[in-house]
C-alpha cells in the first residue's frame, strides 16, 4: 500500500505544479495531500475518508493531518480542481495511446433503496428516479456516463440524473478526442443528428449498435465488430463498482458526487500507473 500512496501523491503533486496551481504557504496540508487522502480512501478504504485520514496520520505519511470537519471543507473546496486534474490525466492517456477506439456507456449508482426514497434528504427531485432495464427495477440516484479507452481506462465522465437518457451524454461530455477517433456505444446513444454533427465538426465517428427499426442498418460484419469492441466496457463497470461499499455514506449531495468522482479517479490511476 505504501508504494501506491507515494505514487498517487507524486502524480497529483506533479500535475498541480505543472498547471501552475497556487497555494498559500501557511497551509498545514497541501491540496495534493488532501486529494491523495481522498483517493486512497476510495482505493483501499471503501470511500471511508476518516479511516484514510487516521491511516495517513498514524503511519506518519501526513503528520499534520487536519481534523475531520476541516478536511471535508478543504476537500469540497477543491472538488472542481480534482475534476480538472482527472481530465488532464485523461488527455495524457489519450495522447499516449496508439488506439483510436474509445468506449462509451453508463451505469447507475443508487443513493438508497426504493423503499427509502421518501426519507432521503440528499436530493428531492423526481428526475433522479431512473430505471435499470437489465435488472427490470427502478433506482433513485445518478447515472454515470463514462468514456474509456479500448483497454478500459476511464478518461472522461459526467454525472446525470437517474432518469436522464443516454443521448444527453453526447451533448454533455467534452469528447476531447483526436480526429479519426471512433466511439463505440450501445443503441441507447442513437441520435442521427448528433452522430452527423460529431463527424462533420470533429471527424469523430460514433459507432452505436443499431436497433431493429433503425434507418441506418449495419452490415453483419460491422455489427459484429461493434458488439465485440464495446463488450469490454461492462467489465470496467464491474471493476469500478467493486470499490464501492454496500452504501455510499454522504451527508450532502455534493459529498456523494465527490466520493463517486474519487472512486473513478482512483480506478483510473490504478489501471494506468499502479
Amino acid at each position: 500500500m505504501l508504494n501506491e500512496i507515494i505514487t498517487v501523491y507524486a502524480i497529483t503533486d506533479d500535475l498541480l505544479k505543472a498547471i501552475g496551481h497556487y497555494e498559500d504557504a501557511r497551509r498545514e496540508m497541501s491540496d495534493a495531500e488532501i486529494m491523495t487522502t481522498a483517493l486512497i480512501a476510495a482505493m483501499f478504504f471503501s470511500g471511508n475518508q476518516s479511516e484514510a485520514c487516521n491511516y495517513m496520520k498514524d503511519h506518519n505519511l501526513i503528520p499534520k493531518m487536519l481534523e475531520k470537519s476541516r478536511f471535508n471543507r478543504r476537500l469540497h473546496g477543491i472538488s472542481m480542481l480534482m475534476n480538472d486534474l482527472f481530465h488532464q490525466i485523461g488527455m495524457i492517456l489519450k495522447e499516449s495511446s496508439n488506439c483510436t477506439e474509445d468506449l462509451l456507456d453508463s451505469f447507475p449508482v443508487a443513493m438508497c433503496d426504493n423503499i427509502r426514497i421518501f426519507n432521503i434528504k440528499l436530493i428531492t427531485s423526481a428526475d433522479y428516479r431512473g430505471y435499470i432495464a437489465s435488472k427490470k427495477r427502478y433506482f433513485y440516484g445518478v447515472r454515470v456516463q463514462l468514456l474509456t479507452t479500448k483497454s478500459g481506462i476511464p478518461v472522461e465522465f459526467i454525472f446525470l440524473p437517474g432518469n436522464a437518457n443516454d443521448v444527453r451524454a453526447l451533448n454533455a461530455l467534452p469528447l476531447n478526442l483526436f480526429p479519426g477517433s471512433e466511439v463505440y456505444g450501445d443503441s441507447a446513444y442513437t441520435d442521427y443528428t448528433a452522430e452527423d454533427d460529431l463527424f462533420e465538426t470533429s471527424q469523430i465517428a460514433l459507432k452505436v449498435m443499431r436497433k431493429k427499426n433503425s434507418k441506418r442498418q449495419d452490415e453483419p460484419w460491422n455489427q459484429y465488430v461493434k458488439q465485440s469492441t464495446r463488450h469490454y466496457v461492462e467489465t470496467v463497470f464491474s471493476a469500478i463498482t467493486s470499490l464501492f461499499p454496500k452504501s455510499i455514506h454522504a451527508v450532502t449531495y455534493e459529498g456523494f458526487l465527490l466520493k463517486l468522482e474519487a472512486f473513478i479517479f482512483a480506478f483510473t490511476l490504478k489501471q494506468a500507473f499502479l
